[in-house]
This record gives C-alpha cells, structure tokens and sequence, in this order.
C-alpha cells in the first residue's frame, strides 16, 4: 500500500522573465516501510521537494496524499496538526529547544498536542536512541551526534506515517553520522517505519531500498538498490 503519493508535483518562484522553476511536475510513490533516498547536485530541487511533501510550504501545483490525506487540501492550521501527528522530521542543524532537555524536546510534539507523556514509550526511545543516560540533560549538554538522535527521537514519538530527513548527517563527523543512519536504519525495520532520507553521500543512499535522483527539478532516475 502506497503511504505517500506525490504527483505532479510543481514549484515555481517569480513571474515572467524572472520566473524560476525549482520542481517540474515530480511524481512517485511509497510503499509503507519503505526506506527511499533522494539524491541531487545543490540546488537540484531536492530540498524543495521534501519541504513539499512534509508540508513545510505550498505547491504551485501538484498533490502530496500522506496515508490517504491529500495535505494541501488542509488549511494551515489542519495542516500545522497533520504534520505534527504524521510527519516526523529530521533536520541538519537538529532544531531542539534549548531550554528543553533531551526527553521534554523528545516528547515535545505530544505535548504540544495537549497529549499525555507516554512514559513506556518514551523510555523505548530512550533506549533505541541510546539516550538514556542523557534524558535529562539539555541540547548544550549533548553532542552534535547525540542532539541529533534526540530529534530522531522526537521524530519518532507519534509514530508517524514517514519520516523525512533532510541531510541528517550533514554536520556530523563520519562516525557519528554512521550512528545516526544505523539508528534511522534501525527505525525503519524495527517499527516498520517509512523513511525519506535526503543526502549528498552515494554511500548512505546505497544503503536505502530505493534512490530518486533529480536535477535541475525533474526525477532523472529512480530505481531500486535491494
């Protein structure tokens, strides 16, 4: 079963002669459980379409169906919800608060949703994440590596239909971020979890299902690696 369909999918910036087409008419779909990466030179389109399908930003034109909910068809505050609940997403630079210690950023979608601490599912992540001997300290506290976990972690907390990570080793060294692939492996087998991984490194993409390439907007190949 297909939990993510994007068809059609378009961007556009400007009007006219200063019009610049960042996606041209992108379409593909996911099966759940799936781990896909998408690779592109900068500026490829790449990141634009990933801010797409997370509902980060609005398409010119096109559709992103997420677990059979067409997300543009949501208003934003629908939208902002939707996200939240069944989207999780993984950043370069981590995004954790820094007030917050490493469990409060974990579990921070629950709560922002006037939902409950989930104490034996908190303490699950704890463990896959290999954190919970830092639950209690604050992203300062951390390692780059370690930050990064715990927006895995936060990520992972409303079990949510995909993952989408964006570039989630760019800032680490090579062994933290063979950590953090092995940890966004682990996720995807051991919870059957749909992930999307956007990387500039051949490596970690021959390590996924599937590679989508694009360049300049387009999918220029997708096939699968396994």
């Amino acid at each position: 079963m297909a939990i993510l369909q994007v068809k059609g999918l378009t961007k556009t910036y400007g009007k006219g002669d200063a019009q610049v087409t960042a996606l041209g008419g992108v379409s593909f779909s996911v099966e759940k459980g799936e781990f896909l990466a998408i690779m592109g030179a900068s500026g490829s389109g790449k990141s634009t379409l990933m801010h797409l399908i997370g509902g980060v930003d609005r398409p010119t034109a096109g559709s992103v169906t997420v677990d059979g909910n067409e997300i543009y068809a949501l208003n934003e505050s629908e939208l902002a919800i939707f996200r939240r609940r069944h989207i999780g997403l993984v950043y370069q630079f981590y995004n954790l608060i820094p007030t917050l210690t490493a469990e409060e950023n974990i579990m921070l979608p629950r709560l922002l949703d006037n939902r409950k601490a989930d104490e034996s599912k908190l303490r699950a992540i704890l463990e896959t994440t290999g954190l919970t001997d830092r639950a209690r300290h604050l992203p300062s506290e951390l390692s780059g590596g370690q930050q990064q976990r715990v927006s895995i972690g936060r990520a992972l907390v409303n079990d949510p239909a995909l993952i989408l990570a964006d570039e989630p080793t760019g800032n680490l060294d090579s062994r933290g971020s063979r950590e953090i692939v092995d940890l966004l492996k682990l996720s995807n087998k051991r919870y059957n979890q749909t992930l999307l991984i956007i990387t500039h490194d051949e490596a970690i993409a021959l390590e996924a299902d599937r590679v989508i390439v694009i360049s300049d907007g387009v999918i220029v190949r997708d096939e699968a690696v396994r």
